[in-house]
């Protein structure tokens, strides 16, 4: 039986096939392919200052679009960061704040929420997820009952646990759909394996706009490897492995030039969260996956667009996070987001074209979901009130640890730690946290940020699915 909660502010609906396909023009209806890896550090590009290995095509990609420096996954490890990018919402909101899920688990991802698979499918889109899913197991929760026509990939992970559970079958399994068709899947060979599928998928029906989600398998442990890309780095297997990710994102953009389909197509790479801190003296980021230091969170994140307008060459400082791309890119593909449910996220769009210089604020009809943050039902009542803005609320950052508890703010430059004790670094000056700073007035506004916040979650959040 699931179990959804609803807000007490808005009605949910099970469905939203009654609302239009597109809202915006004639125009044909561009390709978006999201590109997801696992367990990508901060500093593991070369564009991100990577010296031990070499990565070209995505490098290129960053020279022809934006690279966000100050980009946040939805949380420091797989399953709530998945959820996060997937709803714009943070996973605390939909019920997937802690932890991750096993192959024997009977939660997921709630099927009443509307997935960017969903919102694609709806408006006409073909839709496919090719990779690791890790939302949920049971029927309900699997990818093609949440969006996704189709699905190529593993639902779980390849870890230990997960080896041990399906030891007895044979091993973890590679699925199309709901079939098996191997077992155990083979690391070595999902990277290629993906991308083949991948570039299948765009050649099919190429008349019909498309939404790729692609979650590599790669680079969680255990690192597999092709034998083409063994040795190929200075940086043992897992510089292998980015090397042979390169590789085949690189067959992505070139099936978009053999298929004619670049100036329609735009594309985002990026983590779903940290793995470890810089390596030398100029990269100053600390913290590991699983934790709420800038290393474990904060992640490479490049959008490259140019037949549609995204920037070409262009570095963004500003705080962008997982959440903001639900509706960012529904906006890009003329889709305006149901006003039936909360969603955290905001619209980029026109700070990717270069119409607005920073993220514009929220306000109605500046561009086609600019209003999305606008309805989150906030209480900025009693000694709060008069310490920030809505705006400044809406555009601050909320760092949640592996096990979901709110573990930090940011607004602008300023980060507080609110366990064990309240800390503030100033990330202009202190970008590796070796320091706090004394600054009363940002702490307290900070402080009463993470206040607003468990409020307003405590109030409006809901509920992941379960099955008795």
């Amino acid at each position: 039986m699931f179990l959804p909660r609803f807000l007490p502010l808005v009605v949910y609906s099970l469905s939203v096939l009654s609302y239009p396909l597109a809202n915006a023009s004639d125009q044909a209806r561009p390709n978006v392919v999201f590109i997801f890896i696992d367990d990508q550090g901060y500093y593991d590009l070369g564009c991100y200052g990577a010296t031990e290995i070499e990565t070209p095509r995505i490098d290129a990609m960053a020279k022809e679009g934006i690279r966000f420096t100050d980009y946040y996954a939805a949380a420091p490890i797989c399953s709530p960061s998945r959820a996060g990018l997937l709803t714009g919402c943070y996973p605390r909101r939909v019920g997937m704040e802690a932890w991750v899920q096993r192959a024997d688990s009977r939660r997921g991802l709630n099927p009443d929420e509307l997935t960017l698979g969903e919102l694609f499918q709806q408006n006409g889109y073909r839709t496919a997820c090719i990779g690791k899913w890790h939302l949920g197991f049971e029927a309900p929760f699997r990818p093609r009952a949440q969006g996704f026509d189709s699905y190529f990939g593993l639902l779980h992970n390849l870890d230990p646990v997960e080896v041990i559970y399906f030891e007895e079958e044979g091993g973890v399994p590679l699925m199309r759909n709901d079939e098996v068709i191997k077992r155990p899947a083979d690391p070595a060979e999902l990277t290629r394996r993906y991308t083949d599928e991948a570039i299948a998928f765009m050649e099919q029906d190429r008349d019909e706009p498309f939404f790729l989600y692609l979650p590599h398998t790669m680079l969680h442990n255990p690192l597999g490897v092709s034998p083409r890309f063994k040795g190929s780095s200075n940086w043992g297997e897992y510089g292998d492995a980015i090397q042979e990710l390169d590789f085949n994102v690189g067959r992505i953009f070139d099936a978009f030039s053999r298929l004619e389909i670049e100036d329609e197509t735009i594309v985002v790479y990026a983590s779903d969260n940290g793995r470890g801190p810089g390596r030398n003296k100029s990269q100053l980021i600390q913290g590991r996956k699983l934790s709420t230091y800038e290393g474990g969170i904060r992640v490479p994140c490049i959008a490259w667009g140019p037949g549609l307008g995204v920037k070409e060459g262009s570095e963004s400082s500003e705080v962008v996070f997982a959440m903001d791309w639900y509706p960012t890119l529904a906006t890009i593909a003329g889709i305006r987001v149901p006003q039936d449910r909360v969603i955290d996220g905001r619209d980029l769009s026109l700070y990717l074209s270069g119409k607005a210089d920073t993220i514009p604020s929220a306000v109605h009809d500046k561009s086609l979901n600019s209003d999305v943050p606008l309805r989150r039902s906030l209480d900025f009542a009693g000694e709060w009130s008069p310490l920030f803005t809505r705006e400044e609320y809406t555009n601050a950052f909320f760092y949640h640890g592996s096990q979901g508890a709110l573990a930090a703010v940011r607004s602008g430059k300023w980060k507080l730690v609110l366990n064990p004790r309240l800390q503030l670094y100033d990330l202009s000056k202190h970008l590796g946290e070796d320091a706090t700073t004394g600054n009363r007035e940002a702490t307290r506004k900070l402080r009463g940020m993470a206040v607003t916040f468990q409020d307003e979650m405590s109030r409006d959040g809901r509920r992941a699915g379960f099955i008795d």
